[in-house]
């Protein structure tokens, strides 16, 4: 796509084997066009749900604030950038106060929709009197809720025509509304598991989490342990719980999760970390890595991401250390590990989901 005589060759990094896949949607077009058509460029830029990067590199030279909330997203930001010589960007997570005040937004709404009310929270506390925020969605991802909570923070919500199927939402005239409490508490084995919006499973503890819990295999000689895909920290301190001396570490990719499981678990031998890497951990580490891994990104199912995680757990394992797995069984990942592994045991399975034990 060229904007203002620039074109830009967009990647994914995100490990995809399906060369179908775009590092930008319809929705995405739509907002650079709809920022390309402004009379009055804004004074302060602020860039939500920018996947790959590409808003920021086509909108650089505008020296926008870009809020991420994935690690792996922070770095193919910046590795797009870099491939196109574009002075990296300046960054803000979704919780902290900016450090200058917008007057323009631009959000590509993502699928949790209460994602996109903590994106609109931080806008609305962060922005002058007359901010406009342009949303963009695909059409077919359209809720009445996502209009509900919009209206809850702007007077006007004006909708665009549809472009190759995706909308413009344009907010103005902000609401001069109090600051709402952006976390939720679930509770499981008599104890409240707090997180932020955005986070998932919103309702309730994921239903592969229980089932993982259920029958999670730990021993008194697991004394380093990682918790993977760590969500909001619930399988690290039930573990914990019974292994209160154990070094346990837990790893997300999500910003939210990371913060949410520090409000779960803290301890001398706990520690937290917001990465999307096993390379940050060195080789025969853990006695004991359990993961209830991610297979779904937004609207698409990529499980090579899964699998690549597997594959640094392999190198990060003890020799006989083991991953414990929760997954759902129509993915089939025992293929994917034997060859890895040197013994894969279902250790428990239901109509939906699984649990392996792979020992290295």
């Amino acid at each position: 796509m060229d904007f203002e005589g620039r074109k830009y060759q967009i990647k994914r990094y995100d490990l995809s084997e399906d060369k179908s896949l775009k590092a930008w949607s319809a929705a995405d077009e739509y907002l650079l066009q709809a920022f390309a058509d402004l009379e009055k460029k804004p004074n302060q830029l602020g860039i939500y749900g920018d996947r790959f990067g590409f808003l920021g590199c086509y909108l650089h030279s505008f020296n926008p604030t870009v809020v991420f909330t994935q690690k792996s997203q922070q770095k193919a930001i910046d590795a797009n950038l870099k491939a196109h010589n574009i002075p990296l960007l300046s960054y803000s997570d979704p919780l902290s106060p900016l450090k200058n005040e917008m007057d323009f937004a631009l959000v590509n709404v993502p699928k949790s929709l209460e994602l996109f009310q903590l994106f609109l929270e931080q806008i609305t506390g962060n922005s002058s009197e007359d901010i406009t925020v342009i949303c963009a969605f695909m059409t077919r991802h359209f809720s009445p809720k996502l209009l509900q909570i919009a209206q809850e923070y702007f007077d006007v919500t004006e909708q665009s025509r549809a472009v190759k199927k995706a909308r413009l939402l344009v907010l103005t005239k902000k609401k001069n509304i109090v600051k709402k409490e952006l976390i939720t508490s679930l509770n499981y084995n008599n104890q409240d598991y707090k997180q932020y919006w955005g986070v998932f499973s919103a309702q309730h503890i994921d239903y592969a989490t229980q089932f993982f819990l259920e029958h999670l295999e730990i021993d008194d000689t697991d004394r380093c342990i990682l918790d993977l895909a760590s969500g909001n920290g619930i399988i690290g301190n039930e573990i914990f719980k019974e292994l209160p001396d154990a070094e346990i570490h837990l790893m997300d990719d999500s910003y939210l999760a990371v913060s949410s499981a520090k409000l779960n678990i803290q301890g001398e031998n706990i520690h937290h970390h917001f990465n999307n890497e096993l390379t940050i951990f060195d080789d025969n580490a853990f006695y004991l890595i359990v993961t209830n891994p991610p297979f779904h990104f937004e609207y698409e199912i990529n499980i090579q991401i899964p699998l690549h995680l597997f594959k640094g757990c392999l190198r990060c394992l003890k020799k006989g250390g083991n991953l414990q797995i929760v997954a759902n069984k129509h993915l089939n990942y025992k293929i994917h590990l034997e060859p890895l592994f040197s013994s894969v045991e279902i250790i428990a399975e239901d109509k939906k989901f699984i649990v392996y034990k792979c020992i290295k």
